[in-house]
């Protein structure tokens, strides 16, 4: 465990684990750098495993203002924990905030990514519900302000996307809840406001994500409505994209099917590793049903 320094002053608690290729894994709104704890204790293995508490979600830094959290920020913080590692290059997965996070982070230093993994990642990108999502997040904004995150995690957890987890998995929902109520009621409101709520569509960002070469990995739980479309969306538009939906799966893929999650993972480092993940094969055209001629 240490705590690194962004750019801006903020102090950020990492924690990594392992020897090997660096992977730096960048957590959800509704959780923070201990729901990786099964990749971590899967890919330390073999790997060098990073992960880390975004700004907001203590032992890091809870800053006052909501102008010191936005979209560009949480990727230049993720660059900062590399540096501060000393490490060039590394795989960098992402689940929700941190798989907007992933994206950005490969749109604005490609050159530090080795692989991008985007999982459950799409909130508020479909046009025709972009302006409810920046609502609603600023409704759970004030929640967590006003009725706390102790009470309010119970609301939150038992989400549409969330229920899933809670059914298969009864404990380990039951352990994200209750992660979720030690959120700091001032971080995750900030947040919700500076981060979610402002951050651009991934159809916004179509011309960049178009000529981004890294290979990239999007997953999503066929339950997880709001994040179909949108991976979808990434698969079509990156070069080197592959697209993975899990079955009767919500939004806390890594935590909901983690044997699932981390094979997948696995088997997609593995792949980039030895140079075998590849653009789209030229050939394969999106509108051909049949060769004909």
């Amino acid at each position: 465990m240490t705590m690194i320094t962004a750019k801006d002053g903020v102090k950020l608690h990492v924690e990594e684990a392992g020897e090997g290729t660096p992977i730096l894994f960048i957590h959800e709104f509704g959780g923070n750098h201990a729901s990786w704890e099964p990749q971590l204790r899967y890919f330390s293995r073999r790997h060098r495993c990073i992960t880390y508490a975004a700004r907001g979600y203590p032992p890091s830094d809870v800053p006052d203002s909501v102008e010191a959290y936005s979209q560009a920020i949480a990727a230049d913080d993720a660059i900062a924990v590399l540096d501060a590692l000393k490490i060039k290059k590394a795989h960098i997965v992402g689940l929700s905030m941190g798989g907007f996070c992933t994206v950005h982070f490969g749109l604005r230093t490609p050159e530090r990514a080795l692989s991008l993994t985007v999982a459950g990642a799409g909130y508020g990108c479909e046009k025709e519900f972009e302006e409810y999502f920046r609502g609603v997040s600023l409704e759970v904004a004030d929640n967590f302000e006003k009725q706390g995150a102790k009470e309010f995690a119970k609301i939150y957890a038992l989400g549409g996307s969330r229920v899933q987890f809670q059914n298969k998995d009864p404990r380990g929902w039951q352990e994200f809840a209750d992660l979720l109520a030690t959120h700091s009621d001032r971080g995750a409101a900030n947040t919700m406001r500076g981060v979610q709520a402002r951050r651009p569509s991934f159809y916004d960002l179509e011309e960049g994500l178009k000529t981004m070469m890294v290979p990239t990995l999007v997953v999503v739980g066929d339950e997880d409505d709001h994040c179909l479309q949108p991976g979808i969306f990434l698969k079509k538009t990156i070069p080197a994209c592959g697209l993975s939906v899990f079955p009767k799966t919500g939004h806390t893929l890594n935590l909901e099917e983690p044997a699932a999650f981390n094979a997948l993972l696995a088997e997609f480092i593995a792949q980039v590793e030895v140079g075998r993940w590849l653009p789209r094969d030229p050939r394969a055209l999106p509108g051909q049903i049949m060769r004909t001629k």
